[in-house]
């Protein structure tokens, strides 16, 4: 029996491309083997074989861009059950071949650059009145939908040129330059700021020209968005960490036969999780609207990780719920998949808030940018050892320097001072860790 093989669903990804075909016609495999790998914005990931079979053909090739619903490769199975199984472009659409690529798709479509970020949201015109609640929604694809939430703009009061009305990304991209045009006042998204100065640097010696890699292309624009989007504030702390390295390092040979590394950003994603449970205010996100406070049950921790393409933030779940040689173990197996370019897209989700350390680099002190739609991130920076007064003299005491940067949207300055000195309480008696 021969059955197709289709990209499964990528979330908001599009255009994702394709870095290696691993299976070949011939092929014998097993459910769940991967077929080819693709590169996401920010990871690596597998599309493995639905069922068990012979790969008859391959459709695609390294290099390609693809989308969810794409034909990968026809396979041969007599397994009646694998018609059960076979990914399909859509989980409500019925096992029918998918439909071909949608016109806003097209490489030439979804690779323009994206003019700098409008007013958010952009309105068509002052006096324009917004579309009544329960308006037909406007009809896009996901492409073109996560280019307008990231743009700010609102697709209903945008006029599609594609099939039936379809909105396409040079639509989104028409309006806003009409609203930038039209005479609409920059916001505090960053709007209507001065376009770079274009230098030619060869006129002052050699220059080589270094093409950055997706991840830092992407996150370049994530970072002056949130940069602009969320003002800043930057707290800065130390803490006493002797006795939590001295007991760290008790735990080296233990954790060692166990397979694992025992790090100090163990023990920091142990004391922010508690410290988030106590703050929840540091636990939460604003709304769409920017009006609400959306306060969040659960706890997950990312933890920012650099790797050779660029700095990537898996993310450890249930925070809260576990003690530091579980993030010891979980941060040893996500940082080298990281580094491998292997994290799956859920395992960069649903981040509540982000530790960055650069400990084992160096420096005092730093400004973290805020990891939206989270509301603060700790930054650590290298322990010293530093005469601390005791009361009577002065001792040698190991400091670590914390740098918590938080929205003051949602967060005072008295409030994050108060989250940061009991983080640092925390992490100077180790004892309170197992409270």
């Amino acid at each position: 029996m021969k059955r197709p093989v289709h990209i499964p669903d990528l979330g908001d990804f599009h255009d994702v491309e394709v870095i290696e075909v691993v299976a070949k016609p011939g092929d014998i495999l097993t459910a769940e083997s991967p077929i080819v790998t693709l590169e996401s914005d920010k990871a690596a990931m597998d599309v493995p074989a639905p069922f068990a079979g012979k790969v008859l053909a391959i459709h695609i090739k390294a290099g390609d861009k693809v989308n969810q619903g794409d034909l990968v490769a026809d396979m041969e199975t007599d397994s009646a059950e694998s018609a059960e199984s076979e990914s399909a472009p859509q989980d409500s659409a019925p096992p029918t071949p998918p439909p071909p690529p949608e016109p806003e798709k097209t490489p030439a479509a979804e690779s323009a650059s994206p003019p700098p970020p409008p007013p958010a949201p952009v309105e068509s015109a002052p006096s324009t009145p917004p579309p009544a609640q329960g308006a037909d929604e406007p009809h896009a694809g996901p492409g073109v939908r996560r280019f307008a939430r990231e743009l700010g703009v609102d697709l209903r009061r945008v006029s599609g040129s594609g099939p039936k009305g379809r909105v396409l990304k040079t639509d989104v991209e028409s309006h806003v330059k009409a609203a930038m045009t039209s005479g609409a006042q920059p916001t505090a998204s960053g709007a209507g700021l001065p376009d770079a100065p274009v230098v030619d640097f060869s006129q002052f010696g050699e220059v080589e020209i270094h093409p950055l890699s997706r991840i830092r292309k992407l996150s370049g624009a994530n970072l002056r968005r949130n940069w602009l989007l969320a003002p800043h504030v930057t707290q800065h702390e130390e803490a006493d960490v002797t006795d939590m390295e001295s007991f760290r390092k008790s735990l080296a040979d233990e954790a060692k036969k166990a397979g694992y590394k025992m790090t100090p950003l163990a023990f920091l994603v142990k004391a922010a999780a508690m410290a988030l449970r106590e703050f929840p205010e540091f636990n939460s996100s604003l709304d769409s609207t920017g009006e609400n406070l959306v306060l969040k049950k659960y706890c997950n921790i990312g933890v920012a990780v650099d790797t050779p393409q660029g700095l990537v933030v898996p993310v450890l779940r249930d925070a809260d719920k576990k003690g530091a040689a579980d993030f010891a173990r979980e941060l040893a197996e996500l940082s080298a998949r990281a580094r491998e370019g292997k994290l799956k897209r859920e395992e960069m989700q649903g981040g509540c808030f982000t530790i960055s350390s650069l400990g084992g680099i160096g420096g005092t002190a730093f400004t973290p940018i805020i990891n939206a739609p989270e509301v603060a991130i700790l930054g650590v920076s290298r322990a010293q050892m530093k005469p601390q007064w005791d009361g009577e003299k002065f001792v040698p005491r190991l400091m670590m320097p914390l740098s918590l940067s938080y929205d003051h949207r949602v967060i005072d300055g008295a409030h994050g001072a108060r989250f940061i000195v009991r983080l640092r309480a925390l992490l100077s008696d180790i004892r309170r860790l197992a409270l």
